[in-house]
């Protein structure tokens, strides 16, 4: 597989994953704007702090109120990570390897942009807002799937699911930030039926109380932090999440499990194995922000060691020159390592 068909194909997934869940943070920031008036800035502030564009916002917007966050986040044609990109960008992705994807996938990226300038060509969707972001979430699904009706299981398929995962499990670390930040502004707060209220909302927004309900009679911080982080089973869970990326990961190089061959499969692998032996007393013992944020870091190396084994363009060596069709290092590693 070509370097750049794998790499639209990884960011393609990526994209339209990070799109749904960024339509998940602000639909539960709507929802708590609703539910605690006149505490507005304290609910819109953390999404633009969880971004790590806070200066880019403040720069542009100043106070981060409902509309000002809407069109950073929804809206903006110029900030790469807003939905508006996001979804441009990957049906962009998506158009440069049709031939590589099922036919029924580029529809469906065609339709969800079509559909999305549709309804922001007024600006932004105050008539139903949480439908509008209901609806990204639906169409954003609906992709997953028809992805995962239509592709052969073959190296351009685990890329898919290599981004998707990778970007799944860093959004549900970033949303526990958002509540971190946002859903107490008060200490007093904890452990009140305000705090459940709250935690049974974060639930929601990853749909995920139904499977939450089935493991446990109450919400508490401890149990949510053990569903939403350490979870094997549950599809959206961190734990889940990294497991499957490793797995992909794996596929693609053809490097045994438990071994490594480059750097991302290293630092994943170590990830997987952390979360494998610890416990959530043990991370709320840390600091759920604190622990979080080191997850966050750890995520960025991985996706930085994707990107040096597969994307990153290297001078090619006379000797190499008939293999300048294949993917850059990291398909064809020679030799692995164990770990240590």
């Amino acid at each position: 597989m070509l370097s750049r068909v794998a790499e639209a194909i990884y960011w393609m997934c990526r994209n339209v994953e990070r799109a749904e869940n960024i339509a998940r943070f602000i639909e539960v920031a709507h929802d708590f704007a609703l539910d605690m008036p006149g505490e507005e800035h304290g609910q819109w502030a953390p999404l633009i702090a969880v971004t790590g564009d806070a200066p880019v916002f403040q720069e542009r917007h100043g106070l981060a109120t409902e509309e000002s966050v809407v069109n950073f986040l929804v809206l903006s044609e110029d900030y790469p990570n807003s939905i508006a990109r996001l979804i441009t960008v990957a049906r962009e992705n998506a158009r440069s390897v049709r031939e590589t994807i099922a036919s029924e996938m580029w529809e469906q990226l065609n339709e969800l942009y079509q559909w999305f300038r549709r309804e922001t060509r007024g600006g932004q969707p105050w008539h139903a807002p949480s439908d509008f972001y209901r609806a990204i979430m639906r169409e954003s699904a609906l992709f997953g799937g028809i992805t995962d009706a239509t592709m052969t299981r073959d190296q351009g398929w685990h890329f898919a699911n290599l981004g998707r995962q990778i970007e799944r499990a860093d959004q549900i670390s970033r949303l526990l930030d958002v509540k971190y930040f946002t859903l107490l502004p008060n200490p007093g707060d904890v452990n009140t039926p305000v705090d459940d209220l709250q935690w049974s909302a974060l639930l929601r927004s990853v749909s995920g109380l139904e499977m939450y309900r089935k493991l446990h009679h109450e919400v508490t911080v401890t149990e949510v932090v053990e569903f939403l982080v350490l979870n094997r089973r549950f599809p959206r869970a961190i734990s889940h999440c990294l497991a499957e990326a490793n797995r992909s990961l794996h596929a693609i190089t053809g490097c045994p499990v438990g071994e490594f061959s480059n750097a991302a499969e290293q630092t994943l692998g170590r990830l997987c194995a952390d979360l494998a032996f610890t416990d959530a007393k043990t991370i709320i013992g840390l600091g759920l922000h604190e622990y979080v944020d080191d997850l966050q870091r750890k995520l960025n190396a991985v996706g930085d060691g994707i990107f040096e084994a597969f994307f990153a363009l290297r001078p090619i060596s006379p000797s190499s020159q008939t293999q300048s069709q294949t993917l850059a290092s990291g398909l064809t590693q020679s030799q692995s390592q164990t770990y240590a």
